[in-house]
């Protein structure tokens, strides 16, 4: 299974069905899905989440790219980065990761992100990169920032949640400002 160094500790790799529990570890966290339109999982929702996941590594052509954030250290996942291709004509796409909140506040969440943004550049050939969050979600803001993403605009009810509709802020990275980055 190929491994894609972050730094000498972390690497990406694809989710394999074992890694159920480990995610688990964190998507069943309310503080990791505060902002979120899912969660805190249950068991059978992680183990559904991971199926997905490798259920959409086969489509053709693949569209999500979900690859597995391990702490070599210890030896686990300790969260995900992700990639979705909304179009092929206009090679845009959107970017996303979680982290266990035990490595929240430590420049993980901005490496993981310039990770992503490389990968849809360099090897999706994509043009246009965007990324979505809560406009409460101040930390996921700085490292959108942080990796040179431009702040676009509100979508007005943009997620159902549990309590009602949430907002969302859209940020946006295009391939030439990435480049000159």
């Amino acid at each position: 299974m190929e491994k894609v160094f972050l730094s000498s500790r972390l690497y990406f790799r694809q989710l394999v069905k074992e890694d159920w529990r480990d995610v688990h570890g964190y998507a069943s966290l309310e503080v990791v899905s505060a902002f979120q339109s899912w969660g805190p999982n249950t068991e059978k929702e992680t183990m559904a989440y991971v199926d997905d996941v490798l259920k959409d590594e086969k489509e053709v052509p693949q569209t999500r790219y979900v690859q597995a954030l391990i702490d070599d250290g210890v030896g686990r996942v300790i969260g995900a980065g992700e990639i979705n291709i909304n179009s092929f004509l206009h090679r845009s796409g959107e970017i996303g990761y979680i982290l266990h909140p035990d490595y929240w506040g430590k420049g993980i969440g901005t490496l993981v992100a310039k990770t992503l943004l490389h990968k849809s550049f360099t090897e999706l050939n994509l043009h246009r990169i965007s990324a979505t969050c809560d406009p409460q979600n101040h930390s996921s803001q700085k490292v959108l920032k942080k990796v040179g993403m431009t702040l676009e605009g509100r979508i007005r009810h943009h997620m159902r949640m549990n309590d009602g509709w949430r907002d969302s802020l859209l940020y946006g990275l295009l391939e030439d400002e990435w480049i000159k980055g």
